[in-house]
């Protein structure tokens, strides 16, 4: 806690006009924020060095192929992990469900992203794109770029 003494510079104890002291030490109403400000900054540059990083929350490794076509749209995000399980961003979800489920949450979408596993069966990509197509929405699969294939020996 700061005080502030309001007496005369060099020792000496100033003496009203009845005597009294006048180097009464009293709180300083001023706040130090500099220590505040610069814990802040060091939290702000922290947080935008990471929130790159966090994409998702679930690890779902996509495959791989030879070109990528890149887009800017943003469309609901239909996970499925390599232990079958189907999410809608985080959130689990039904697979009977699912096309009820998009026109529900995101009214008016008529397109969705859908990011499956290398290790999700056929067979389960199959149902899911078949439960989209018969709600009526356009599927396009995520995957990531190959560069080992773009690779001359």
């Amino acid at each position: 806690m700061a005080f502030a003494s309001s007496g005369q510079s060099g020792g000496q104890s100033g003496r009203g006009l009845r005597g009294r002291r006048r180097d009464v030490m009293t709180p300083l109403a001023e706040i130090n924020v500099t220590p505040f400000v610069d814990v802040v900054l060091v939290l702000l540059i922290i947080f935008m060095l990471t929130a790159h990083v966090m994409e998702y929350g679930l690890e779902v490794d996509v495959p791989k192929t030879r070109s990528v076509r890149n887009s800017t749209q943003q469309l609901p995000i239909i996970n499925i992990d390599k232990e079958g399980a189907i999410y809608i961003g985080k959130e689990p979800v039904n697979i009977h469900e699912l096309g009820a489920d998009i026109h529900q949450r995101y009214a008016g979408q008529t397109s969705v992203y859908v990011r499956a596993s290398r290790e999700t069966t056929w067979d389960l990509l199959a149902q899911v794109v078949s439960e989209l197509g018969d709600a009526k929405l356009q599927v396009n699969m995520v995957t990531q770029p190959d560069d080992s294939m773009n690779r001359r020996p």
